[in-house]
């Protein structure tokens, strides 16, 4: 009777481990982890920047006209292009692997020019020139260099967000 006891509880033990495994997965998929891992950024954050985004929806649309996985403006895709030396085929825009590539490029552009992570992800989300104009505030940014608040709820909002996705795929995928 015990052996029996044992073995149901290791069981429900296993299932529920294996179901936790993958509700993880489902929460927080790793789709096109080539371009990810081609892009030499950190996948968690790259991950966690499409999750915050589209969640993962390829066809997403914004109101201001930003598309796909990563939410890349038309406009910004081929000014990141000209810069980068590709070609720039916005009829590839939504599709995922492509939009990927083009928005892990504008991230990676945005980390060169705002080395403090927090602060290229507010110029992700709210343009770099909006943060370029705050870091010469001095009620925002008390250095020049380092966002001391956002002035932006929805910008400080997606920062936060953000940074709480990246912890959690840090978390599950190391």
């Amino acid at each position: 009777m015990r052996g029996c006891r044992v073995i149901v509880i290791s069981a429900a033990v296993f299932l529920f481990a294996a179901l936790c495994f993958l509700m993880v997965r489902l929460a927080y998929p790793r789709p096109y982890r080539e371009e990810v891992q081609a892009s030499g950024l950190s996948p968690s954050l790259v991950y966690a920047v499409i999750k915050a985004e589209s969640g993962f929806r390829e066809d997403a649309v914004s109101r201001a006209g930003a598309v796909g996985l990563m939410q890349v403006k038309p406009s910004t895709a081929e000014f990141i292009c000209t810069k980068r030396g590709v070609a720039f085929d916005a009829s590839r825009l939504c599709e995922g692997g492509y939009n990927v590539t083009v928005g892990c490029m504008y991230l990676a552009y945005l980390l060169e020019r705002f080395p403090q992570t927090e602060t290229a992800l507010a110029a992700y989300n709210a343009g770099e020139g909006t943060v370029r104009r705050w870091l010469q505030d001095g009620e925002v940014s008390s250095d020049g260099s380092t966002l001391d608040k956002i002035p932006y709820a929805e910008t400080s909002s997606y920062v936060k967000k953000v940074l709480k996705f990246r912890k959690n795929y840090h978390f599950f995928y190391g």
